[in-house]
C-alpha cells in the first residue's frame, strides 16, 4: 500500500475540551491536512523537542529514545495505519541495522517520538480521503464530501456533538470557518460530525 509522507504543521491548545490539543499534521507536496486529538501530555512531549528545549529531568520520551539507543535500535519511521471510530492506529518501525521490527503505539506518542529520532512520519491514503482536510487555494473542503450535490441537507441529529441540528452544508461553512481561525480541535469535531452522517 502506497504511503504517503506527512510533516508536523500546527500544534494548538483546545478552547472547548480542557487539556486538549489539536496537532496538525500536512501533506508534503500536498493541500491535505490531517488534525488529530491529543492530551496535554504528549502534546508538551512533542513541543519540547521540536522547540529544542531541554527539561530538567528525561521526560518518558526522552527515556525511551536514550534507552533504544543504548541498544542501538532505532526508530526509522512511523505509520499511521488505520483509523477506526475516529481513533487513529499507528506503529513504530524500529531497526538494530540486522532486524527490522514494528512496534503498536498510540499516534501521540508515535509523532513524540518520530520528532526524537528525525524520522518521516507515513499515512496511507484512505486515512487521509476519510479524516483529512483539504486547502484548495483559501477554501477549505471536507474530503469525504467533495462530489456530493451542493443542495444536499442533511439533519440527522447525533447526541452530544453539538451540530446535530445543522445541515450538511452549515457543518461545511462552520468547518471552513474552524481552519480559517486555526481551530483545528473544532474543526475535528465537525469533520467527525460529518464522517457519522455519511456513515448513516
Amino acid at each position: 500500500m502506497k504511503k504517503i509522507k506527512l510533516d508536523i504543521v500546527g500544534l494548538s491548545y483546545s478552547q472547548t475540551q480542557s487539556g486538549a490539543y489539536a496537532l496538525v499534521l500536512g501533506e508534503v507536496g500536498g493541500r491535505r491536512r490531517l488534525p488529530i486529538i491529543i492530551g496535554s501530555f504528549e502534546a508538551q512531549a512533542i513541543a519540547i523537542e521540536i522547540e529544542k528545549m531541554t527539561p530538567s529531568r528525561p521526560l518518558t520520551h526522552d527515556l525511551f529514545k536514550s534507552f533504544a539507543q543504548a541498544y542501538s535500535i532505532n526508530i526509522t519511521e512511523i505509520i499511521i495505519y488505520n483509523l477506526v471510530d475516529g481513533i487513529f492506529y499507528s506503529k513504530l518501525v524500529c531497526s538494530d541495522g540486522k532486524k527490522t521490527m514494528e512496534i503498536d503505539a498510540r499516534t501521540s506518542d508515535a509523532i513524540a517520538m518520530a520528532v526524537r529520532f528525525e524520522c518521516p512520519i507515513y499515512t496511507h491514503e484512505f486515512i487521509l480521503s476519510t479524516a483529512g482536510i483539504v486547502i484548495e487555494g483559501n477554501d477549505f473542503v471536507y474530503l469525504e464530501n467533495m462530489g456530493e450535490p451542493a443542495e444536499e441537507k442533511n439533519t440527522v441529529p447525533v447526541g452530544g456533538s453539538g451540530y446535530g441540528s445543522l445541515s450538511v452544508d452549515e457543518l461545511k461553512t462552520k468547518l471552513a470557518s474552524a481552519l480559517g481561525d486555526e481551530a483545528y480541535e473544532k474543526a475535528a469535531k465537525i469533520r467527525d460530525e460529518l464522517n457519522r452522517r455519511k456513515s448513516s
